[in-house]
């Protein structure tokens, strides 16, 4: 008999913000494993962002261990949480989720008040933040947000559109993924919208910092003061979050 790690079992029973940023996280970055010929459903989350799987666990209130699988050439050192059971195996499938889903999964019906949490939650996984630079100046924000499947991305964007007022957008067909892309406008009511009552949520702090930083740098230039940290936002943000 394998080792029985403790884990809540109930936590996806019952929608609140923190089941909703996580089942957006795993829409991103998780999957569902059927493993028939042990007889064994798991839930496995993976990330190159530590914090985010040590969160995620916390939220799980679990002790399983997490799997490092340390860097190798080009490729990071990626994080992995597997979770076995079959109630979290089974709740997760009638909120949409199922084994191999990254090429057909579609958006699932959140309730209102939760959207900006589950887009929070995707956004963290597979979501990303650019600020672009031009003579050690930080001129725009982008985001961007990247899915497999075409009818997740379109109907995300439908969403945003209906509840943050962001600009209708068409998909940008990449060579593995399609992405949906905002400008800094857009980016701005994405961050209103994704960290509204933000204390005492998740949230992943490097890609909430890049946002501050635009803003903090955007302020200082409009206020006319030079900033101090030009170079250190040059140096910090140009790579995308």
């Amino acid at each position: 008999m394998g080792i029985k790690y403790k884990v809540n079992e109930d936590f996806f029973k019952k929608w609140s913000r923190e089941m909703a940023y996580m089942l957006g996280y795993i829409y991103a970055d998780g999957h569902l494993e059927d493993a028939p010929y042990i007889r064994g459903k798991y839930l496995r989350i993976t990330s190159i962002d530590k914090d985010s799987i040590v969160n995620l666990r916390k939220l799980l209130n679990s002790d399983h261990k997490i799997v490092i699988t340390p860097k190798i050439g080009n490729r990071k050192t990626h994080y992995l949480l597997r979770i076995g059971s079959h109630v979290i195996f089974n709740d997760l499938l009638k909120h949409g989720l199922y084994p191999k889903k990254s090429l057909t999964i579609k958006l699932p019906n959140v309730p209102e008040k939760y959207v900006g949490d589950f887009v929070r939650g995707y956004f963290d996984g597979d979501g990303c933040i650019h600020l672009e630079i031009h003579n050690k100046c930080i001129k725009c924000v982008r985001t961007i947000f990247t899915s497999g499947s075409n009818n997740y991305l379109v109907k995300l964007a439908r969403l945003l559109t209906l509840k943050a007022e962001m600009t209708p957008r068409k998909l940008y067909n990449g060579t593995r993924a399609y992405q949906l892309r905002y400008n800094t406008r857009d980016s701005k009511k994405l961050f209103e919208f994704m960290y509204k009552n933000i204390k005492n949520q998740v949230f992943l702090e490097r890609k909430y910092k890049m946002f501050l930083k635009y803003f903090n740098y955007r302020k200082e230039r409009k206020n006319g003061k030079k900033s101090k940290n030009v170079i250190r936002y040059r140096d910090g943000l140009v790579a995308k979050g």
